[in-house]
């Protein structure tokens, strides 16, 4: 076994006997503290878990048998696509783990000879993926950072060109009211 999954093993049996013992409760580790230090270990840097299916019959079926199994690297996102009939029923739901390629179209569409709507969600965080997207509203693509080092530069851009545009007024000869040459 390796170290580190050991370690935490043994501080989580150290954290619950130390509750159980009688007196004043020091400020020990919780079990979320050692999941915090302690992560467990992924198969490259920053894994992550999304809930996987394909075509399964509803949002329970997907979650209840998704293999736990971690992402594969260059994928970054949680994809979540639901098709239903127009009166909301589930007909089917796919999840998987995707790269940002595959994110840039979320959002619902009709597909009006089968009378039917599909939903696209994408997302950013392990197991992200719970719920289904089911309108508008929640048929998006959430990030906990920019998707690209575009979106990054875009608020310096802005700020900059603020700063420009107040220098250049700053510098205009202002005519005051009532003043006329």
């Amino acid at each position: 076994m390796a170290p580190q999954p050991t370690l935490a093993w043994v501080l989580l049996l150290l954290a619950l006997l130390a509750s159980c013992l009688p007196g004043g409760w020091p400020r020990d580790f919780t079990i979320k503290d050692i999941v915090y230090l302690h992560p467990s270990t992924t198969p490259y840097p920053h894994g992550f878990k999304c809930f996987t299916c394909e075509r399964a019959a509803d949002n329970y079926e997907c979650n209840r048998w998704a293999p736990d199994v971690y992402c594969p690297t260059g994928t970054r996102y949680c994809f979540s696509q639901h098709m239903m009939k127009v009166t909301g029923e589930s007909v089917s739901v796919t999840k998987r783990c995707v790269p940002l390629e595959d994110c840039l179209a979320t959002g619902c569409t009709y597909v009006k000879h089968e009378e039917y709507k599909v939903c696209t969600s994408c997302c950013e965080g392990s197991i992200c993926n719970l719920p289904l997207p089911r309108n508008t509203s929640d048929a998006v693509f959430t990030t906990l950072s920019p998707p690209s080092k575009a979106q990054q530069l875009s608020r310096p851009l802005l700020l900059t060109t603020a700063c420009l545009f107040c220098l250049a007024l700053m510098s205009q000869p202002w005519v005051t009211p009532g003043s006329h040459g």
